[in-house]
């Protein structure tokens, strides 16, 4: 366990709600971009499984939907690396920190969430929960390796710039 948990006042941890709210605030980020882009591009505001390009059986060719894919990626892994936290994070007031509460590298969020899909596993992100609800530190896979940790903040230390 890392120096920053028994310190008084220095580090509270995200529990899952704060971290579901903050997912759920980024999602809402992605449909307000995705959707529009969608229509335009495919005529429909919601693509079902006609709309995609399907390769053997479940993978999914689609050009707009591995680009939609690239940019969700982009997103969790450019903004944490750079600023520590997502819109949503933000929106939530937390922010992603390493152990030892620094700022984390390019590379540490890179691993961090590269890892969310054994994050995800079996479906629904089981494993990343019952990790989250059962460490001190609420600490999922991703965060385990890459040596990171989300905390909530106040005003005076709030991600990208002051309170929202």
């Amino acid at each position: 366990m890392s120096q920053m948990s028994h310190e008084p006042g220095r580090a509270r941890y995200a529990g899952l709600w704060i971290r579901g709210a903050a997912l759920l605030f980024d999602w809402l980020v992605f449909c307000a971009v995705f959707f529009p882009i969608t229509r335009v591009v495919k005529g429909v505001w919601l693509m079902g499984p006609s709309d995609h390009r399907w390769v053997s059986g479940s993978f999914v060719s689609d050009p707009l939907c591995l680009f939609f894919l690239i940019v969700i990626i982009a997103y969790f892994v450019l903004l944490e690396g750079f600023f520590g936290a997502t819109i949503g994070k933000w929106i939530v007031r937390v922010r992603v920190v390493g152990t030892e509460g620094e700022r984390i590298t390019m590379a540490r969020s890179a691993a961090r969430n590269a890892l969310r899909v054994v994050d995800g596993l079996p479906a629904l992100n089981v494993v990343g929960i019952v990790l989250i609800l059962t460490s001190p530190e609420k600490a999922r896979f991703g965060d385990r390796v890459a040596r990171t940790r989300v905390i909530r903040v106040d005003g005076s230390h709030h991600p990208i710039g002051g309170p929202p």
